[in-house]
C-alpha cells in the first residue's frame, strides 16, 4: 500500500489525461485566487504603499543590511515560522506546511511523471505521499482539536465554524479522504469522487480561505523587519493577535465570561494567547 501509485490506479479507469488536467486546473485556481484576493482586499496596494512611505520617512538601509534581512525572514519567519509565540502552534503549524509540501510536490510527481500506463513508480514517491498526508493530519488535527485559541483559552467547542476555518478545513478534508481513498486500494469508487470535490473546495475557495496568506505573509514579514531596521516599524497590513487593540478586547471578552471570585475558590487566570 504505501509504495503504490493510487493515482495511476485510477488513472486506468479515467479519461487519458483527466488528473493531470485536474492538477493543471488547481493550479490556475490558486493563482486565480490569490490575484483575486490581492485585488478584492487591495492589500498589495497597501503593502507598496506602506513600503514607499517607510522607505521616505525611514533612514537609508544598505543593500547589504536587505539581503541580510532576506535571509532572516527566509529562515525564521518562512522556514522556521518564528512568528508564532506559541511552541506547540509553531510545532503544528510546521507540521502541516512541511507535510503539505511533500504531499502536493509527490502528487504531481507521480500524476505527470508516473501516469497509468507508464513507468512503474519508484517506492519512494508514494511513501513521501503518505508521510507529507500524515504529517498535515496530525498537524491539522492538532491545531484544531486542542490548540485553537477560541478552543483552548475560552473553552470553545472545537465543532463551532466560522468563514475563517475554510482553508483548514478543507485541507483536513481533503487529504484525509486521500489518505483513506489510497488505503482502501485507490480505485474510481465514492471515496475517490469525494477526495476531488475536497480537493475543489480547498484550492477553488482561496478567495474566501486564508491559503492566499501563505503567499502574502513572507512580504509582509520582510516588510515589517525593514521597518525596523530603518525605525519606522511599521504594522503590517493585517492584524494579529500580538496587535494591543485586538489583543486588548480578546482580553476583555475573556473576563467578562471568566467567573466571579465569591469564596467559591474560583481563581482568575489571566488569558492565554496562543
Amino acid at each position: 500500500m504505501l509504495s503504490v501509485n493510487p493515482f495511476a490506479i485510477a488513472g486506468a479507469s479515467l479519461p487519458d489525461g483527466f488528473m493531470q488536467g485536474f492538477l493543471v486546473v488547481m493550479v490556475l485556481a490558486v493563482v486565480v485566487g490569490t490575484l483575486f484576493d490581492i485585488v478584492h482586499k487591495r492589500s498589495a496596494m497597501y503593502f507598496f504603499a506602506n513600503m514607499r512611505k517607510s522607505k521616505e520617512k525611514g533612514r537609508k538601509v544598505g543593500g547589504g543590511k536587505l539581503v541580510s534581512i532576506a535571509v532572516q525572514t527566509a529562515v525564521v519567519d518562512v522556514l522556521a515560522s518564528g512568528e508564532f509565540c506559541s511552541q506547540k502552534r509553531r510545532v503544528a503549524h510546521l507540521l502541516g506546511m512541511y507535510g503539505f509540501i511533500l504531499y502536493v510536490v509527490a502528487t504531481a510527481v507521480m500524476v505527470f511523471g508516473y501516469p497509468a500506463g507508464g513507468t512503474p513508480t519508484p517506492a519512494i514517491w508514494p511513501a513521501l505521499w503518505w508521510i507529507g498526508a500524515l504529517m498535515v493530519m496530525v498537524g491539522g488535527y492538532w491545531f484544531w482539536f486542542f490548540i485553537r485559541v477560541d478552543v483552548a483559552a475560552e473553552g470553545r467547542t472545537p465543532l463551532r465554524l466560522v468563514k475563517a476555518d475554510l482553508f483548514v478545513l478543507s485541507l483536513l478534508a481533503s487529504v484525509t479522504l486521500g489518505v483513506v481513498w489510497a488505503a482502501t486500494g485507490g480505485g474510481v469508487n465514492v471515496l475517490f469522487w469525494l477526495y476531488i470535490i475536497a480537493t475543489l473546495v480547498l484550492f477553488g475557495g482561496v478567495p474566501w480561505s486564508k491559503f492566499a496568506h501563505m503567499f502574502f505573509k513572507p512580504a509582509a514579514a520582510f516588510d515589517k523587519r525593514v521597518s525596523r531596521a530603518n525605525g519606522t516599524a511599521e504594522n503590517l497590513p493585517t492584524l494579529t493577535r500580538d496587535d494591543p487593540e485586538q489583543q486588548g478586547r480578546h482580553s476583555m471578552e475573556l473576563l467578562r465570561k471568566a467567573p466571579m471570585d465569591m469564596g467559591l475558590g474560583i481563581k482568575r487566570e489571566a488569558p492565554r494567547h496562543y
